[in-house]
């Protein structure tokens, strides 16, 4: 059973998620991701200003009457929200960690897909993948997407949030954004190319597909391009204010959640801020220019504020896109 704490972000989320399909992204979802082909709907008799072309030769000799076929747009579409939980996405600096921005997202992208009846399925992966849920249909489904990303909240950010002061509070964050080096255990490391390999192992069907994480990774490209020929792949990045641009603290243990190092910083040098910053926004905007150069689309979110405001501006581009 989830704790109650659990339980109350996600009808938290639920209520103020909600407000928001509703009130701004109404439409965007929609206009930006629509059906993939063509279905049968009727035959009907003609009407001048009918494509001849469509013509049911079969029923009009059957009738004697010229009759058209008539076709819908398949509009049901499949989304699948691909979620970092490993060990880094337990931080977080100003009273929300980057794992609960990515389920504060998850769950708008859910409940827009649920209100156009798309279907919505979840993985959560690290450095392997620890739960997969089908995609289907139904507000209750995509609560329970929300809860499960939620819910994962493993014994190691507890853990941090036992330690004191600034310890807990910038555990892992620095050092690790700015080396991005490899991880050692699998529960706590980051592996997006295996995650994007189960995705196609599961999902015949294409997909509408936004990999959520802090990208801390290497060699994931080729599993992105090879992902991105059969569906569609969004990457979106979370980072934490922290994680650009370094407070000055004095001098802080910083311990990197996803190896376990740990390492003595001063953080009142201003040389030591100054490298940190410059180190981890040029990761930034090489990710960005990485994706672009991959055909792959990019949405960069604020784990401190609004994730809803890069969603929209991600929607309206493509939909700017698209008309061209």
């Amino acid at each position: 059973m989830l704790p109650s704490e659990i339980l109350g972000r996600v009808r938290e989320i639920q209520v103020r998620t909600g407000r928001q399909v509703a009130d701004v992204l109404a439409g965007e979802y929609v206009s930006v991701f629509k059906g993939r082909g063509m279905e049968f709907d009727e035959v009907r008799p003609y009407v001048p200003g009918d494509d001849v072309r469509s013509i049911d030769w079969n029923v009009t000799a059957r009738t004697g009457e010229p009759h058209v076929k008539r076709y819908v747009e398949e509009r049901q579409l499949t989304l699948m929200l691909m979620a970092d939980v490993s060990a880094s996405q337990d931080f977080g600096s100003r009273g929300r960690s980057k794992r609960e921005a990515t389920a504060e997202l998850c769950a708008l992208l859910a409940f827009s897909a649920t209100r156009n009846d798309d279907k919505v399925g979840l993985a959560l992966f690290h450095g392997d993948i620890e739960e997969y849920i089908p995609p289907r249909k139904g507000q209750k489904h995509a609560l329970r997407v929300v809860r499960e990303v939620l819910a994962h909240e493993d014994a190691r950010a507890a853990e941090a949030l036992e330690k004191p002061g600034l310890v807990a509070r910038l555990r892992g964050a620095w050092d690790r954004f700015a080396t991005g080096r490899r991880p050692r255990q699998a529960r706590e490391a980051t592996d997006v190319g295996h995650a994007l390999e189960f995705l196609m192992q599961v999902t015949k069907r294409r997909t509408i597909c936004f990999v959520v994480s802090d990208f801390l990774d290497d060699d994931f490209e080729h599993a992105m391009v090879t992902a991105n020929r059969k569906h569609d792949v969004i990457a979106v990045l979370v980072t934490d204010p922290n994680e650009l641009q370094v407070p000055d603290a004095g001098l802080v243990a910083l311990e990197d959640a996803e190896t376990g190092e740990t390492r003595v910083v001063d953080t009142s040098a201003a040389a030591f801020r100054r490298e940190v910053e410059e180190r981890a926004k040029a990761r930034v905007s090489d990710l960005k220019r990485r994706f672009a150069s991959l055909g792959i689309d990019f949405i960069h979110v604020d784990a401190s504020g609004d994730v809803i405001e890069p969603l929209v501006r991600f929607f309206r581009m493509r939909e700017r896109r698209g008309r061209r």
